[in-house]
This record gives C-alpha cells, sequence and structure tokens, in this order.
C-alpha cells in the first residue's frame, strides 16, 4: 500500500511550520522500503520554539482560564474527529509503522476511548477540605502541572500518543509532542485535529526529529514541567538524568520481558491462541509482548506441538492485505537486530523450533519481514531469555509446580505484564499477587483499557499511564489554610 502524501510540517505555536534549518527526513514503508512522505528534521532551536509556545500557552488566558468542561467538550470534540478520521489514521498508521490494518483500526478506536474517557473526567478534578484546629479552613486545590512533554515510541504511534495526550490535556497542561523519527504521521494528523477541535493555538506542539537532538533538547530545557517518555531503559535512564537537573517529573514506561503462565487445567485452546497473538501481534514490537511462555510439563508436548503448527499458518505480509495475520518490523535495522538475537539463542543452545529467518517469499525481500520465531529449552540466563528483544521471538520452558514457575517468571530485570492460563481461581489469585508485574491478565492476553492503570515494577518504568490516578501525574496539589478568627 503506497499513501501518498505531500511533504509535511510540523506544528508549533499552532501554524504549521519547516525546521528552522530546512533540513527534511524521509519517512519509509517498512514493508516496500518506499518513501511515503518527507517530514522537517527538527532542530533544537525548533524545540526550544515548541516548550516556548506551550509555556505562552499555558499563561494564556484562553487556557488557563477555561472552563475545565470546555476543556472537555473539546476533547469529546477531538474523539469524534479521530473517530471520523479512522480509516485514514488506520491507513496511516499501516503504511508507516507496518502493522496489519486490523491492529490499526483497533490502535484508532482505542485512541478515540482514551479521549472521551478524559473527556469526561476534566471536570472532575476536586480538591478537598481537611479537618484542622477550630476556627481554620483549610482546603487543597488541584492544578496542572504546566508544559508536558511527551515521547511516543514507534510500536504504537497513535495509541500511547493518545493516551498521555488525553489526561495532559484534561488537566489543563500544555504539550509538546515528539514521535519517533521512524512514524511520525499519525502524531502530525493527530495536532491537525486537535486545532479543529477548538484547542487554542499553542496548547498542542508536534515536532519531528531525532531522538538524540530533539528529544534530548525537550527533556533537558529547564521550563519543562513534565516528561512522559516510552521506549528502552537505556534511554529511560538519560532522560531520568536530564530531568533530574531541573528536577522535572517524569513518567515512564521502559519495556518488559512478560511472562505467560499455561497450568494443566486451562482452557488449551483459547491458551494457545492467546499465547501466539501475545507474541506475534505487531510482529512483536510491544512492551507487554508475552515473549515468555511457562508451560505446565504434563501439557507441555502438546501445548508446544499446536502452538507451532499454528504458527507455521500465518500469514506473512504488507499490513494493508486483509489476509495478513503478521506484518514487518518497523526497520531494517530492527530486522538485523532481531536476526541478531536468534543467532545468540542458537549458539547459547536454545532449541529452535520455528522459524528464525527471513520469509523465503521473494516479494517480501525489500520489506523488513521475519518470520515468526519459537525457541525451546530457554535459560533465564541466555540472552533471549532475559532481553527485551522487541520481536516476533517466543521462548518456551517447562515447568513442574507453581514455586517453580513464579521463580523463573520473576527471573529477570522487567516487571510489566504477565498472563496466568487456569480454571482454578484461587490459584489464579495466588500466582497474580506472586507475581512481579504491575498488570496481570488471568484467562486474556493483550487486554487494557484507558480506565485501568498500566505501569510496571522494577526497570518496567516509574509510574501509570491511563485511568483516574494518571491525573495525579498531570496535577499538582496546592494547600491553602484560611484563619478564621
Amino acid at each position: 500500500m503506497t499513501v501518498q502524501l505531500q511533504k509535511m510540517k510540523m506544528l508549533v505555536a499552532g501554524e504549521w511550520k519547516d525546521s528552522a534549518t530546512g533540513a527534511r527526513s524521509s519517512i519509509l514503508d517498512p514493508s516496500s522500503g518506499e518513501i511515503i512522505a518527507e517530514v522537517p528534521r527538527a532542530s533544537k532551536q525548533d524545540a526550544k520554539a515548541a516548550v516556548d509556545a506551550a509555556r505562552a500557552a499555558f499563561g494564556s488566558p484562553e487556557w488557563r482560564d477555561m472552563d475545565s468542561g470546555k476543556r472537555g467538550r473539546i476533547l469529546t470534540k477531538l474523539a469524534g474527529l479521530v473517530r471520523e478520521n479512522s480509516d485514514e489514521l488506520a491507513r496511516l498508521e499501516t503504511s508507516n509503522e507496518g502493522k496489519t490494518l486490523r491492529e490499526s483500526k483497533g490502535d484508532v478506536a482505542w485512541a478515540a476511548r482514551a479521549f472521551e474517557y478524559f473527556a469526561g473526567l476534566a471536570d472532575k478534578i476536586e480538591g478537598e477540605t481537611i479537618p484542622v484546629p477550630p476556627k481554620r479552613l483549610n482546603y487543597t486545590l488541584k492544578e496542572p502541572l504546566g508544559v508536558t512533554v511527551h515521547i511516543v515510541p514507534w510500536n504504537y504511534p497513535i495509541a500511547l500518543a493518545s493516551r498521555s495526550l488525553a489526561p495532559a490535556l484534561a488537566a489543563g497542561n500544555t504539550v509538546v509532542m515528539k514521535p519517533s523519527e521512524l512514524t511520525p504521521l499519525t502524531a502530525l494528523k493527530i495536532g491537525e485535529l486537535a486545532l479543529k477541535a477548538g484547542t487554542p493555538k499553542g496548547v498542542m506542539n508536534v515536532v519531528t526529529g531525532s531522538g538524540a537532538e530533539v528529544g534530548s533538547a525537550l527533556v533537558s530545557d529547564k521550563n519543562v514541567d513534565g516528561i512522559v517518555f516510552t521506549g528502552s531503559g537505556d534511554t529511560g535512564r538519560q532522560v531520568m538524568e536530564a530531568a533530574a537537573k531541573n528536577i522535572t517529573h517524569v513518567v515512564m514506561e521502559l519495556g518488559g520481558k512478560n511472562p505467560h503462565i499455561v497450568f494443566a487445567d486451562a482452557d488449551l485452546q483459547r491458551a494457545v491462541k492467546a499465547v501466539k497473538d501475545g507474541i506475534f501481534t505487531n510482529a512483536g514490537q510491544m512492551c507487554w509482548a508475552g515473549s515468555r511462555a511457562f508451560i505446565h510439563e504434563s501439557i507441555y508436548d502438546g501445548f508446544v506441538k499446536d502452538l507451532v503448527s499454528k504458527t507455521s499458518a500465518m500469514k506473512i505480509g504488507p499490513g494493508s492485505e486483509e489476509t495478513t495475520e503478521m506484518g514487518p518490523l518497523v526497520s531494517k535495522s530492527r530486522q538485523e537486530t532481531v536476526l541478531g538475537y536468534v543467532k545468540d539463542g542458537v549458539s547459547e543452545g536454545a532449541k529452535l523450533l520455528y522459524g528464525g529467518k527471513r520469509p523465503s517469499d521473494p516479494r517480501l525481500d525489500k520489506g523488513s519481514f521475519l518470520e515468526p520465531t519459537i525457541f525451546a529449552d530457554v535459560t533465564g540466563e541466555m540472552k533471549i531469555g532475559c532481553d527485551e528483544i522487541f520481536g516476533p521471538v517466543l521462548c518456551v520452558t517447562k515447568f513442574k509446580n507453581t514455586d517453580e514457575v513464579v521463580a523463573m517468571a520473576n527471573e529477570t530485570d522487567y516487571g510489566l505484564y504477565g498472563g496466568v492460563w487456569t480454571n482454578n481461581l484461587k490459584l489464579a489469585h495466588d500466582v497474580a499477587s506472586r507475581l512481579e508485574v504491575g498488570g496481570v491478565a488471568i484467562n486474556e492476553y493483550l487486554v487494557t483499557f484507558p480506565q485501568t492503570p498500566f505501569g510496571g515494577y522494577k526497570d518496567s518504568g516509574i509510574g501509570h499511564e491511563n485511568g483516574v490516578r494518571a491525573l495525579e501525574y498531570y496535577t499538582r496539589t496546592k494547600n491553602v489554610s484560611v484563619n478564621l478568627s
């Protein structure tokens, strides 16, 4: 699918602009390697201009004094525009990131729901009165944090942008969004729709460019009050170091090595499908991918045989084709990285059950495709057993009992998400409480909602997105004490 696009501009202070240097970047379709758009390659000067525009808009009476109910109505209108433009947004997402159209349509629908959910909360951000010694009135105010920077990853461009933009705007903040340099197209479209929805100039800014230059400048700016980052642990540490210099608030999601645990009494047909979908959706390029599957020894052989059979039947191809079940990786660079992990797995003694190479179909040669891959006999000491591969690689391991599998599942520096499969609810709740992760799905997988908190333990991040609690990050609490005597 080739998307015909003109040269695009970025959004700063309500105006569509080129970069200060005039530099531009080419955007590729990972299924074909074709150039589908050009966007500005922003500079540090552009980053500063975007922050300054957001700062000015934050202090403007037009936004600062806007009734919270009106902010909610703007977000409701934005949600409606996302739905109205869902086909275009889904096509942009698929052509730019590579995922199937079915997945992209789901992401767009999720984004619209996020804006709707936080639109409803915009006029419900409340303070409290606090009992204190007599003849005093003591109360708190919940005020917006200020200017928030949103560093959006390439794997879920529209969904992960919306989940942080929605609460930030609902709380009255102004924002600067920097999408990945690989996948900026839906972010620019969201900026366009935000203007149409009625956000004042400067409230929403979108700058396109590299993390090394633009991202670094944004997170280091002393006029930024909050940073929302989703990405690798190494980059997250760099963001924290920059934020610490200015005591800037941060919320970060930094990845996972997530366990899927299947007990003997599970609904095996559903579990096999969920384990497959949990790693091969979006070609495994997901922080919450179920990249480790622990299968009880009594069902192991049959389960793995069925899993390999269903995996081998998957249709690989461009995400724009309706029959495609798994699209390409986002880039040739990512393809080479994942192939390197496959090589490591084989050399370390893991058993390659399926995949591990580029597809043989010559139609796919120009794209960054990789076969869905399954390894067995993987240990936590192996690179494929402990590193976040961020690709379609599943590590399968046999277990004997609950204590053993919980110990193996927790044998990682990450702690984002996990899945448990059993019809014994007592066992399910017990295992859920013992897993060192921020979220657990029981008898389903890859499920989250705008109203449910999402965040991780250990090296998987700081803070939570989604839900009412997300507003705690995007607001500050002010205490007011009045002497009435």
